[in-house]
């Protein structure tokens, strides 16, 4: 009887079974001693260390002898008795794991029970998108189409400015819903609005900048970017916007501010108040960084146009995707003044060369589509029908309380009678009912917290399943702190 020779079968995984094939791990072998002790020793060190959390699964046999120079059976001994010991687990389909339960290794740099490590029942913290309205859908056709017609030279590095594709259509779009004026070879695409305000404090330190001009209150992870390398002067902020005489006692070189929607207080910059900071940038030679927050996010009257457009040689527009799409899209943009584009775009080179290029021509597809426009019209009404919601629970729960700063944006402040607690109690007592949010004192720098206590409310945070209980829960808890 013959037998016709057949070639042996690749070494493929079965079909729902993991595949041990491949895997590295980094183990330090002394080059004295036994080398099975050895690597039973560091085995044991890096689950004890936390480098191997229960449940990782090692390397085959063959693949970690070859990777270590050792024999196979060396391996397969030092696997055998660790399995005895009950540091490893070995299962046939599974392959060999670290035990469940073995080591509760504490990761390196973390402390148990701090208060950033809280995770609120009902989030209603600001500065954050409800992101379950991300538009899944029409970002995956976006990317497919962008993996399918990019051309070879868009998976390189490339211009630094970013992609020809996005700035053309982005410049259209801004120029068509924000009044922005801007050549799309003055465009700078970055990664998100922080990196924007870090490229542009940079590049003014450079250019001999001092002081930048901050609104008080403002958002502390932007003071903090800021004060890296300016100092940081405090703007008050009133009922028609920041104060311009502030800006001019300073000596400040640079303004920072948010005409459209001054967060956190709400209010948007009177025409008044808007002329006089452009006269201050052309009398002084100062810039204006503006930044559109919540822009596009506007209900009760028609948006207010960028400021941008009136003096587009010395104001610096900057805008994101952070709030119109979510935080995990990485899109932030500079219309760059003619001075400024230079430093700017050797500032992003040396940063990080370039923000990611898919991103950039998916978003520039969802733009040119229409697509950018029917999400943001979608996500506006449903903003609005929260913040209704919050303002009708509040008359209704809290009559005494006022809504403030609701004509756009995500977030509104919420302002309780004079005679109720101050805001440390109110925030410890809402922090009892796991309701998380943040007060107006958290964003105001060198200035005692304000009485009457006056709380930030992001109605956009929560998904939609979880926000009328979040609401509930909010009015709840501060009808019970009622004097």
């Amino acid at each position: 009887m013959s037998f016709s020779a057949r070639p042996p079968a690749p070494d493929l995984p079965s079909p729902g079974r993991p595949d041990a094939s491949g895997l590295d791990l980094l183990v330090e072998i002394p080059p004295r001693g036994s080398r099975r002790a050895a690597l039973e020793d560091a085995v044991r060190t890096a689950i004890r260390q936390g480098r191997l959390p229960s449940g990782t699964r090692l390397p085959a046999t063959r693949d970690l002898a070859e990777q270590l120079g050792l024999s196979r059976g060396t391996v397969a001994q030092a696997y055998e008795q660790l399995t005895a010991e009950g540091w490893l687990v070995a299962r046939t389909g599974s392959g060999t794991r670290v035990a469940e339960g073995v080591v509760r290794a504490e990761p390196v740099g973390r402390s148990s029970g701090r208060a950033a490590d809280w995770t609120p029942r009902h989030d209603l913290g600001p500065g954050r998108p409800d992101v379950s309205t991300f538009p899944r859908a029409l970002w995956a056709r976006a990317v497919a189409r962008a993996l399918r017609e990019a051309p070879n030279e868009a998976f390189d590095y490339g211009d630094p400015r970013g992609r020809p594709e996005l700035r053309t259509e982005l410049a259209g779009y801004l120029g068509r819903v924000r009044g922005v004026r801007v050549d799309p070879a003055h465009l700078l695409i970055c990664s998100g609005y922080t990196q924007a305000l870090w490229l542009l404090s940079t590049v003014f330190a450079a250019r001999g900048a001092r002081v930048v001009g901050v609104e008080n209150p403002a958002a502390t992870d932007h003071v903090a970017v800021l004060a890296a390398r300016l100092t940081v002067a405090d703007v008050a902020v009133d009922g028609a916007g920041p104060r311009i005489d502030d800006l001019v006692a300073a000596g400040a070189d640079v303004a920072v501010c948010t005409p459209a929607h001054q967060f956190p207080l709400g209010v948007s910059m009177s025409p008044v108040r808007r002329a006089a900071l452009l006269a201050w940038a052309r009398d002084q030679r100062g810039w204006v960084i503006e930044d559109d927050y919540d822009g596009e996010f506007r209900y009760d009257r028609r948006p207010i146009g960028a400021l941008q457009a009136r003096h587009p040689a010395r104001v610096v527009y900057a805008g994101s995707t952070s709030k119109s799409l979510g935080p995990a899209v990485r899109l932030g943009w500079i219309a760059c003044p003619p001075a400024l584009l230079e430093p700017l775009v050797e500032a992003k080179r040396l940063a990080d060369r370039q923000t990611s290029t898919l991103d950039q021509l998916a978003l520039a597809h969802l733009i040119a589509s229409g697509g950018y426009d029917r999400h943001l019209r979608a996500v506006r009404r449903h903003y609005r029908r929260r913040r209704d919601e919050l303002v009708a629970a509040v008359a209704a729960g809290l009559p005494q309380a006022r809504v403030l700063g609701i004509a756009a944006g995500l977030h509104a402040i919420l302002e309780l009678p004079a005679h109720w607690p101050p805001e440390r109690e109110v925030l410890a007592a809402l922090r009892g009912a796991s309701i998380g949010l943040r007060a107006l004192g958290d964003y105001l720098r060198n200035t005692p917290a304000p009485t009457p206590s006056r709380l930030v409310v992001g109605y956009a945070t929560p998904p939609q399943h979880a926000y009328a209980p979040a609401v509930a829960a909010l009015v709840r808890a501060l009808r019970a702190l009622e004097p």
